[in-house]
């Protein structure tokens, strides 16, 4: 048998305006529970919505970034459903008139560029939240209600777990770059959706769909779609289906649980919302904000290539984030040295942000800071490898490197003098080393080497050290 797995996302992207959607209640994460609420957004009998009109910016913003169309005349619906946390009865989003239709994000693979389409992006509000306690009491809290959304709706175009993953890294990088959204999903700031099913491509047999809900990070989307493809292969084999049903993904039991069946869009009763007139988007305000737009990752991806000659996979990394990207441009303005920015940011800088779990805007010094250290190193005032441990102080106390190299006495020996007498003590210490080279063992002058290195506490000048002792085991 063969089989063909089909993904579509649902994505909801709670955005950074100053206030919720439909009241002028504070649009902030966190908060003492239920404080940032009001007759509007706790559903209060006879308390009367206002659109927000940046929450229309901030959907068209994305809309433009996806590549898709903006509606000129789009309206607000109500979308029927019970649920604790939603304390109207009833939410306030849109059906048949979203306001952006159709759209595509590329994604690349190993055999080359993949598009996903886009069904829709619309606007709504949030609900509530619901707070599970050990004793089994649901508590809840309603700061969270009225806080705007968009929520991206994908065709079923992805075929696997990591197509879906680069759609969504992808995604995130874009909302971020056009800052309508922190995108942090730990926050609940970005939360996906993910309708999936798998077909017999012999004999055109497919599963029937599962939604997942409640995935709190990239990864676990990854593992819990693995987990179901797995599941609907293993069915499809034994000539059984699945339930039509929403599911959870257990992190503790690594294993997908069923929440409840699945829906349809006729159960939610979909109704104009009264409460709103039709709303009316002129062009003009489309262009103005399409000429506003900063510039999207894939496009500076490309300058950076054209403007600093790095490396199609290097630009790729450092345009992962706009704050990442920002930190480089600067950095080169200073040092004037693309190539090593790059390689300094990628590597040591990266790898140390990684391991501590926190992001370039966290870092103690700045894009001066990195490229002093980088020219310290350029003019061999420092070797690589005490570049390397400069680098870490700075990282762990935010002191330049000047002053670091300074208090810990790092200048870079490159005296010959000086070295030839450290050389010279080296050399009679290590009489075999000697032989051996001299016999074509040329292992023996790095073991020199790091002698002579070893000795002058990683200040000597390697590439002097080098050539002194190259120069003295060749001498007759």
């Amino acid at each position: 048998m063969k089989y063909k797995t089909i993904i579509g996302l649902e994505i909801h992207v709670e955005l950074m305006t100053n206030t919720k959607i439909f009241c002028s209640c504070t649009n902030e994460f966190g908060g003492e529970i239920n404080t940032h609420t009001c007759p509007v957004c706790l559903g209060l009998p006879g308390a009367m919505p206002v659109l927000n009109k940046a929450v229309l910016e901030y959907g068209i913003k994305s809309g433009i970034a996806f590549n898709s169309k903006i509606a000129n005349n789009t309206k607000m619906d109500r979308k029927n459903y019970f649920y604790p946390d939603l304390v109207k009865g009833y939410q306030i989003s849109q059906d048949e008139e979203p306001l952006c239709s159709g759209g595509y994000i590329e994604i690349e693979l190993e055999d080359g560029v993949k598009t996903i389409r886009l069904n829709r992006i619309h606007i709504e509000e949030d609900t509530g939240k619901s707070i599970h306690t050990e004793e089994g009491d649901s508590l809840l809290d309603y700061n969270r209600a009225g806080v705007p959304l968009i929520e991206i709706v994908t065709e079923p175009d992805m075929n696997t777990p990591e197509e879906a993953r680069l759609f969504l890294e992808k995604l995130k990088s874009t909302l971020e770059y056009i800052e309508v959204s922190d995108c942090k999903m730990e926050e609940g700031s970005l939360r996906c959706d993910i309708n999936i099913n798998v077909m017999d491509t012999e004999t055109g047999e497919r599963t029937n769909i599962t939604e997942l809900k409640n995935l709190n990070s990239f990864r676990a989307a990854v593992k819990a779609m693995e987990y179901e493809e797995e599941r609907h292969r293993k069915l499809l084999s034994q000539g059984e289906n699945t339930v039509k049903e929403t599911r959870r993904w257990d992190e503790i039991e690594n294993k997908t649980i069923t929440m409840r069946e699945k829906g349809e869009a006729a159960d939610f009763r979909y109704v104009v919302d009264g409460d709103f007139l039709p709303i009316i988007i002129e062009e003009e305000w489309i262009e103005e904000i399409k000429k506003n737009l900063p510039e999207l990752p894939h496009d500076k991806k490309a300058r950076l290539i054209r403007e600093y000659n790095i490396p199609e996979y290097d630009a790729g990394v450092l345009t992962q984030s706009r704050e990442l990207a920002d930190f480089f441009e600067k950095t080169v303005e200073f040092s004037k040295d693309a190539n090593q920015v790059s390689n300094w940011i990628m590597g040591d800088v990266l790898r140390r942000l990684n391991d501590a779990g926190l992001e370039i805007k966290d870092l103690k010094f700045g894009p001066k800071e990195l490229a002093d250290l980088i020219e310290l190193v350029n003019e061999g005032k420092i070797s690589n490898n005490i570049g390397k441990k400069v680098l870490r102080d700075m990282f762990e106390t935010g002191k330049t490197p000047e002053t670091i190299v300074k208090e810990k006495g790092l200048i870079q020996i490159s005296d010959a003098g000086e070295l030839e007498e450290v050389i010279n003590k080296v050399l009679l210490e290590n009489q075999q080393s000697i032989v051996d080279y001299r016999s074509g063992k040329d292992r023996a002058l790095g073991f020199l080497v790091g002698q002579v290195m070893k000795a002058t506490r990683g200040k000597a000048n390697p590439q002097m050290v080098n050539k002194m002792l190259k120069e003295k085991l060749e001498e007759e």
